[in-house]
């Protein structure tokens, strides 16, 4: 890894530049995203595409894990510049001005971002562009760059849009989104149910939209050593993320946990949850101790990524939350967990992206996220499946599809059909 430095003449060997514009990137660690670009990085020089990343500095980010710095290749050269964060940087007690953030609370990168990317532009030869949501300032910066420069921009959706904030902030999101589609060469997406819904909103612009799935990244999963678990313990379950009220809520999953143990079917000595980098954990604490489990499920705090991996490759099983607002995304978590290879507890509807996955893959056992009594009934199961060794498998020929490298051979395939490059 390395900061820009002047490369005028040229890619050796016939390779391609293309500029990666993200703003989740290590040393992030509050977003998942981050692993997507870093796979982007990593894989498509496979394809003789040689990556750049432009990102903010790391003081723009709420949570740091400078390990992740270990995992950028050395040959992967990035490009940070400043940014602040509207709450944080330019607001007292949590309060700013929301004129300060729009579209989002780090549109003070768009002018460092574009200064600094023109410059890559200009000095390394690039030959393609793109950028990652869910911060809408990336997709400003890439359309920007875009713009001024003439080449191709590809517009990545991890997460379909949905407006927040003010009115005016609404306004801005929408605004970016239409612009985006409009003027992105390729919009991609991470799952087929959001490319179908952006298909039917924007019909004209359906041939360039394009699903490349989040995956796991297998030699960065298969290291994690498997913590012994000793016989006659209780059954561990882990999740790892944040959780809140609308879409990701736990206290379904809390009441259901209550009900067992009110019928005598679990104790704190057959059953640990551990709710790792939740968020929200003293109104969690709340709902805990009124329903009487804050001695089963611990409300953890954060981790770095590869401490995290390990939690979860000693768990007996792992937990999903996703509701119906969220059908048409596949959390990255989910590839991570059944590269893993723990059973997975997914808490979503049967109509989503997520659990189209895990019919595909194996591997899960599934209730939806807001009904405590068919909860309770699935971690039942669930530990009687356990003492009788009949848990779920996953189908390792469906799995091998989800590789973070996949995705970025298919991110080089539409990098190759902009710029006219024939394999």
């Amino acid at each position: 890894m390395s900061d820009e430095h002047d490369d005028a003449a040229g890619p050796k060997g016939g390779d391609r530049r293309v500029l990666l514009i993200a703003f989740h990137f290590p040393p992030d660690a509050s977003s998942t995203g981050r692993l997507r670009t870093l796979a982007f990085a990593r894989h498509l020089r496979a394809r003789r595409w040689k990556p750049w990343v432009l990102a903010p500095a790391p003081r723009v980010y709420e949570r740091l894990d400078t390990q992740g710095l270990e995992d950028i290749p050395a040959d992967v050269h990035v490009q940070r510049s400043q940014a602040l964060d509207a709450r944080r940087h330019l607001g007292w007690r949590g309060r700013y001005l929301s004129a300060t953030a729009i579209p989002d609370r780090w549109i003070s990168w768009y002018p460092s971002a574009v200064r600094a990317g023109l410059r890559l532009i200009r000095r390394q030869r690039i030959d393609a562009l793109w950028s990652t949501y869910p911060i809408a300032t990336t997709h400003l910066v890439g359309a920007s760059l875009a713009r001024l420069s003439g080449l191709p921009w590809i517009a990545d959706f991890r997460d379909p849009v949905v407006p927040a904030g003010t009115s005016a902030q609404k306004r801005a999101m929408r605004a970016m989104e239409r612009w985006t589609i409009k003027r992105a060469d390729r919009i991609v997406f991470t799952t087929p149910g959001a490319r179908s819904r952006y298909a039917e909103r924007f019909p004209d612009a359906a041939n360039r939209m394009h699903v490349i799935a989040n995956g796991f990244e297998g030699e960065t999963v298969a290291t994690v050593p498997s913590p012994s678990r000793g016989a006659g313990g209780p059954v561990k379950l882990v999740h790892s993320g944040l959780l809140y009220r609308e879409g990701r809520n736990p206290v379904p999953f809390f009441e259901a946990i209550a009900r067992l143990r009110e019928a005598s079917v679990i104790t704190p000595d057959t059953l640990e949850v551990v709710l790792r980098a939740s968020g929200h954990e003293a109104a969690y604490a709340e709902e805990l101790a009124r329903l009487g489990i804050d001695d089963i499920v611990t409300l953890a705090p954060p981790v770095g990524y590869r401490e995290a991996l390990a939690e979860q490759a000693g768990a007996h099983g792992l937990l999903l939350f996703q509701g119906g607002e969220f059908n048409a995304q596949i959390p990255a978590k989910v590839f991570e967990y059944l590269r893993i290879g723990r059973p997975v507890i997914a808490l979503t509807p049967p109509d989503s992206d997520t659990a189209e996955l895990l019919r595909t893959t194996g591997g899960a056992l599934r209730a939806p996220i807001d009904d405590a009594e068919e909860i309770a009934a699935v971690l039942r199961d669930f530990m009687i499946r356990l003492d009788g060794d009949d848990m779920p498998e996953i189908d390792a020929k469906a799995l091998s599809g989800y590789t973070r490298k996949a995705g970025a051979m298919k991110l080089a395939g539409l990098l190759d059909e902009l710029t006219g490059i024939e394999r």
